[in-house]
């Protein structure tokens, strides 16, 4: 079945920035992960072709390959010109050696390295504000290519091995005359690795690798933030034909929380007071990660006030000293009041009036001041 158009796969447009890229592969990613459709190979199948679409349209080099040449242009199985040993991807002094190799004498009769690194892998994890400030342990499941146990990974049946190529003599290249040059390409038959297999493995068909899911447990350092990311070596994709395998790196995301909201090392929390609070002062318990503090109100507070509490923020994953809790005080108005209540309110604000609302609200008072100085500009 032919592949899909990797932009299509990830629903961008061919003209899309690296970020709308790395957006659309995060909701992708997260509709179609395997845990979150338990059983559905489907889901299983969508979630492996987004990756590989990401980690195409992710590099630079490899999206340049694919944008000329498409899917030709990253996999080598379709020879294109972004594989190993191409272009895109490629040394030019490979190149060079094999298009003026037998006059020049660079790569005459050598064999070009079947070997190949594992694939990077990516994994989306999603931590709670505690989580994240606190670090933790998570297991996680990823599907990967493995090297297959049955043959252990050459790909032959078990008990067999492959033989040398018939069609290149083991070299993993061919030699064509082109007029006055001789042209040294990558042997269709063997495709570079100077090895055939008669029998192939059942359980991989040939080709060394199987796909399999495996549950792996991440060690989150305390203090890391949304964009951070986390490097396993090694537990990426197996490589081919004994190589080493890939990394997996797991990119931190942070949900929000219910009543913290994270700017680097700090955190900031809206604290409502009452409007006795705010007149007269008091004292609030306020929350903080690591349970509750006293926080003292002067009097004639005013709503969006900003009280700092020292090292009550996020130690950062890098290090340093921990961040400041700010608490942003607002002033909340009284609702359903009694009768009783707003006579009361009545009383107290005739006795404003008559000392005068400068006195108990002097910025209503200069705001006012300056409308009337304002219209009276106007009119002089």
């Amino acid at each position: 079945m032919a592949k899909r158009d990797y932009y299509e796969v990830l629903g961008v447009d061919r003209g899309a920035s690296d970020k709308d890229i790395k957006k659309a592969y995060r909701r992708m990613a997260m509709k179609h992960h395997p845990d979150r459709n338990p059983g559905d190979k489907e889901a299983e199948e969508s979630f492996k072709e987004i990756n590989e679409a990401f980690e195409v349209l992710s590099d630079g080099q490899k999206k340049a390959a694919y944008d000329q040449y498409g899917h030709a242009g990253v996999d080598p199985s379709m020879g294109g010109m972004g594989g190993a040993g191409g272009f895109a991807g490629g040394n030019f002094g490979d190149i060079f050696g094999d298009v003026f190799g037998d006059i020049f004498g660079a790569g005459g009769g050598r064999s070009r390295s079947s070997v190949q690194r594992g694939a990077d892998l990516r994994y989306q994890l999603e931590l709670s504000l505690e989580e994240a400030v606190r670090g933790v342990t998570k297991k996680i499941r990823i599907p990967t290519l493995v090297s297959c146990t049955e043959c252990d990974g050459s790909g032959a049946k078990k008990g067999t091995q492959p033989v040398g190529c018939t069609t290149c003599g083991g070299i993993g290249q061919v030699r064509m005359q082109q007029g006055f040059f001789s042209v040294q390409q990558t042997c269709p038959d063997c495709r570079g690795t100077g090895k055939m297999i008669k029998d192939p493995c059942h359980a991989c068909h040939g080709e060394g690798r199987v796909q399999e899911y495996k549950t792996l447990s991440v060690k989150i350092p305390p203090g890391v933030d949304t964009g951070d990311r986390i490097r396993l070596a090694g537990e990426g994709e197996a490589g081919s034909n004994g190589g080493p395998a890939g990394d997996l790196y797991v990119q931190v995301s942070v949900a929000d929380h219910p009543i913290f909201q994270r700017d680097g090392k700090h955190l900031y929390c809206e604290v409502p007071i009452t409007f006795v609070d705010a007149a007269l002062g008091g004292e609030l318990e306020v929350p903080t990660l690591e349970g509750r503090v006293k926080l003292k109100i002067p009097e004639e507070t005013q709503t969006g006030k900003l009280f700092r509490l020292r090292g009550k923020g996020v130690i950062p994953v890098r290090g340093g000293s921990a961040g400041d809790l700010m608490c942003r005080v607002v002033v909340e108005t009284p609702v359903k009041l009694t009768e009783r209540q707003k006579e009361l309110l009545k009383e107290l604000e005739e006795t404003f009036q008559k000392e005068g609302t400068g006195r108990q609200s002097p910025k209503k008072q200069s705001f006012f001041d300056g409308v009337k100085k304002f219209f009276d500009d106007m009119t002089s």
